[in-house]
């Protein structure tokens, strides 16, 4: 088991010369992708045309299975979760009083995250990341209609990938790639440093970039 890391990310404007609101998601190149999970809006911000603006995101590489509640396409909350690492594989249950219960997480597939739904009924379940001090996982990963016997499967890649638009909120379910296309990814796992300063800039001809500050 790889030791686990925290990535502080700072993505700051000034004068930006434009409002633009910034999207974060993990939905680079990933097995699967769309077809058997959907990538999860991390964050969203709107950075104003003028004047300085900046926004925090801290991702943490210990990954966490969770019993995920959606509503209208998003995910709203978290019933229970387990935490899990590359190679391990957990099982869902539910007990007479209705209540869902990770099992321990096991070994499993090499290089694999595994969830097995032995609940009676079809699930959704989710992959997130655990922060300092929360109790359950940010959302990163989710899994539609995981039938009973059936597993959600996935390799994750830290993977994180920036895009200007304003048509998705915060832990939104990404159903298709997103229109517009991406300005900026970063591989978290390769960042040399866990405070990183990254400054989002706009000329007419190149648009929009992020750079390292």
């Amino acid at each position: 088991m790889s030791e686990t890391f925290v990535r502080n990310l700072n993505f700051q404007t000034h004068d930006l010369g434009r409002e633009v609101t910034l999207l974060l998601t993990f939905d680079g190149n990933m097995k699967g992708l769309y077809k058997n999970f959907c990538p999860i809006v991390w964050k969203t911000c709107t950075f104003g045309k003028e004047g300085p603006y900046s926004m925090r995101a801290t991702y943490t590489s210990q990954l966490a299975f969770f019993k995920a509640q959606v509503d209208e396409g998003t995910i709203t909350d978290a019933a229970t979760c387990v935490n899990i690492n590359e190679g391990e594989i957990t099982t869902l249950t539910q007990d007479d009083e209705e209540v869902f219960h990770f099992s321990d997480p096991v070994a499993g597939e090499k290089g694999l995250l595994q969830a097995k739904n032995e609940t009676g009924f079809v699930q959704d379940i989710g992959i997130g990341f655990m922060c300092p001090g929360e109790l359950m996982p940010t959302p990163a990963l989710y899994f539609n209609d995981v039938g009973d016997g059936s597993s959600a499967v996935a390799k994750f890649i830290p993977k994180l990938r920036a895009y200007i638009t304003s048509d998705y909120g915060q832990t939104a379910i990404l159903q298709r790639a997103i229109d517009s296309h991406c300005i900026w990814e970063q591989d978290l796992s390769y960042l040399d440093s866990e405070n990183t300063t990254w400054k989002l800039t706009y000329d007419e001809y190149y648009g929009h970039k992020i750079i390292r500050g």
